[in-house]
């Protein structure tokens, strides 16, 4: 049989002045490449390759076709994709329809806003747009970001994106007065400060720096305060309330630019209030929730009708270091238990039948065991849906995030100042939904 082929490549090469061109055989056909060891001369003289019963003749010298890497291909299919982008028709797309163009900034990702606002005026001026706030509103929320104070710079602000687990750093505008500002509360895309002397309050969306100082409270407190905030998803408007240990408090609306006081505590709500002001109070269908202690438990008060309640809900053994969180309409209750020289991180729901808390998640038993025989102290920087916990000892300052819906606990990475090295210390905080239409 090898005679025989060896014959009838013989006739193929003797008649190979007649013979037509073959076509290029496909990059993706595979070659076999002979060589004539009986009669190297021939060899010399041409490759000959054989492929599917087909042959084709190569010129003297000229190597067999290889196979290019599948990076090369990829590389050269997005070389000719790019250059065909580039040459994008004008006439065709100078008439794209300009409320698609804002449906689709309205869903880029939060990051890209820090700098397409330099692209042009025109996409600039989006900000204060109301078509492109209506394609913003459509536009599913995504997980709460987390605006922060460090204890070395507590007048910058630095923002961290669970999506992305990236710290980012704000300029946020001057304030109007020397003193420390810090975030208290944030609803709607706005964050809500309050100078560290309790006299002034404060309003900002970090993402597009629309800054605004409240009127003037008409009561002057100069007792630590828990302070919360609600937005109506219609008109924009917002709401802050204040709470004082005596019982006093007042309400903030935007559309009045005013405080008031719609009323006295009942006699059902014992005084003083011992609230627990390391904790950020919730709301829950319009109602405002304050954790408290002496007895323990929860205050509430209804937005629309004005309405205060007390609810007695012991408290968990060997808790301390507590938050209330919500999440999907539930209330939950953040803390440290610790026992003996054993310290971890318990998550509770509230019963609304029994008013008692069920224990629903904790930390990881292998974090748990970095806390062991120190004095852990926490607080709780963002309660919706997403938490974000401050574990703080002599010599460690960890942030951890949990998500309640997924029961995911995860480290957050240390906060770094541009053009710098050094690890910041988070002093405080509030979780916040990015929004870019919202305007203090």
């Amino acid at each position: 049989m090898l005679r025989q082929l060896i014959a009838q490549l013989h006739h193929l090469y003797s008649t190979s002045s007649s013979l037509p061109l073959v076509e290029e055989p496909p990059p993706n056909q595979r070659w076999c490449l002979l060589n004539l060891e009986d009669n190297p001369s021939e060899d010399d003289c041409c490759n000959l390759i054989m492929r599917s019963g087909k042959f084709k003749l190569l010129e003297p010298g000229k190597a067999p076709p290889s196979k290019r890497a599948r990076k090369d291909r990829t590389r050269g299919k997005l070389a000719e994709k790019s250059t065909s982008a580039e040459t994008m028709d004008e006439e065709i797309w100078k008439e794209f329809p300009e409320d698609l163009y804002e449906a689709v900034i309205a869903r880029l990702p939060v990051t890209a806003f820090f700098r397409f606002r330099s692209v042009c005026q025109k996409w600039n001026s989006l900000l204060t747009s109301n078509s492109f706030s209506v394609q913003c509103n459509q536009v599913p929320r995504t997980q709460p970001w987390f605006y922060t104070r460090t204890h070395e710079n507590v007048n910058t602000g630095a923002m961290y994106d669970p999506v992305s687990r990236k710290w980012h750093h704000p300029t946020v505008p001057a304030v109007p007065t020397k003193m420390i500002i810090l975030p208290v509360a944030s609803a709607g895309g706005l964050v809500c400060f309050l100078d560290i002397g309790h006299r002034s309050f404060y309003v900002c969306n970090p993402l597009t720096r629309s800054f605004r100082e409240l009127q003037a409270r008409s009561v002057k407190v100069w007792s630590r305060v828990a302070v919360g905030m609600t937005i109506n998803e219609k008109s924009r408007s917002y709401q802050i309330m204040w709470v004082g240990s005596d019982g006093g408090y007042e309400v903030y609306d935007s559309i009045k630019n005013t405080w008031t006081c719609p009323g006295r505590m009942p006699a059902c709500v014992k005084l003083p209030l011992s609230l627990n002001f390391r904790s950020q109070p919730v709301t829950v269908d319009g109602s405002m929730y304050f954790l408290r202690s002496d007895p323990d438990g929860i205050v509430s008060y209804d937005m629309e009708t004005g309405v205060w309640k007390q609810f007695t809900v012991p408290a968990p053994l060997h808790l301390s270091d507590h938050a209330l969180a919500e999440c999907s309409g539930r209330i939950m209750l953040v803390g440290l238990l610790t026992k003996n020289a054993a310290t971890c991180v318990c998550v509770w729901e509230l019963q609304k039948m029994t008013l008692l808390w069920k224990e629903v998640d904790r930390m990881p038993n292998i974090w748990c065991l970095e806390f062991y025989g120190k004095h852990i102290k926490m607080s709780c920087l963002g309660n919706r849906g997403l938490l974000m916990l401050s574990l703080r000892s002599k010599m460690m300052n960890r942030l951890v995030t949990y998500d309640v819906l997924r029961k995911e606990w995860l480290k957050v990475p240390n906060c770094v100042l541009p053009h710098s090295r050094k690890r910041q210390w988070i002093a405080c905080g509030t979780a916040f939904h990015p929004c870019l239409t919202a305007k203090a």
